[in-house]
């Protein structure tokens, strides 16, 4: 099979590709938001800047923020489970959203209903079901807080393994799945004008020199950010291999326990 060098899920490439072809990012929040996208009267991208210094920074996020017949709707995409704390960090990314559309001198009955979309490349929750919306609810009767809360989270894993071509949600989503040349040209070749039209659009995008340029540029943050982390993980265990010598532990304990080298270990002591 020949692998993608660059998935629907790799962030530079998902902002790119819907800041250029906003009309298939419409047609996708349509379908998450339940409506028809010819029913939209208003919908625009309110953060489609990709700033060079910004691609460099390891905490820019790549996300889409919109706004869709006056709601809020962010769409994220998280290839990797970090910290095992997403959820929180999507609850987090809502609460700014929402607040951060009050205007000064403004009511709160005016703050606009607020949606989180995450599509997410690893299992989240305990249920075999890769579609999950989350509300504002009471506990016991279920009845709405507000109309104004809403996280939705989609498992890319958990996907069927056969996709219908009539459903076209799974078929997006199917696109954030794809790992081959072979898996798009079975998409491809159902003959759904969108799917066509989005992998026209990832082809012209990945060979262009404004995304080559922009990866290389995220792909050197993900990297430093990586180096960052080990020469930190590496200086604790260093500090904890000194800690153990001076207590008498012998060599052998603290390699085993830290997973430093004999070398290491002993170079603590300076």
């Amino acid at each position: 099979m020949s692998k993608l060098k660059y998935t629907f899920m790799n962030d530079t490439l998902f902002k790119m590709l819907f800041v250029k072809y906003p009309e298939l990012l419409k047609k996708l929040v349509a379908l998450v938001l339940r409506v028809r996208p010819d029913s939209i009267v208003k919908f625009e991208i309110r953060n489609p800047e990709m700033p060079p210094e910004s691609l460099g920074d390891k905490f820019c996020r790549l996300d889409i923020n919109m706004e869709v017949d006056g709601q809020r709707v962010d769409l994220e995409v998280q290839q990797r489970k970090e910290g095992g704390d997403y959820p929180e960090r999507a609850l987090f990314y809502w609460a700014r959203e929402y607040s951060n559309a009050l205007p000064a001198a403004g009511k709160y009955a005016d703050l606009p209903r607020t949606a989180i979309i995450s599509i997410v490349g690893f299992n989240q929750f305990p249920c075999a079901e890769y579609y999950s919306e989350y509300q504002a609810l009471e506990v016991t009767r279920h009845t709405p807080l507000s109309d104004r809360f809403a996280l939705y989270f989609f498992e890319i894993p958990k996907l069927p393994k056969t996709i219908k071509a009539d459903n076209h949600l799974e078929l997006w989503l199917s696109l954030f799945r794809a790992e081959t040349e072979e898996e798009l040209a079975k998409l491809e070749a159902m003959e759904v004008q969108e799917m066509k039209e989005a992998i026209n659009a990832y082809r012209h995008i990945t060979v262009t020199k404004e995304f080559q340029e922009a990866e290389r540029l995220r792909s050197k943050a993900r990297h430093d950010e990586a180096q960052a982390l080990y020469g930190a993980r590496r200086e604790e265990k260093l500090e904890i291999a000194k800690t153990m010598m001076m207590d008498g532990e012998p060599v052998e304990k603290i390699t085993r326990y830290t997973g430093l080298t004999r070398e290491e270990v002993e170079g603590s002591r300076s």
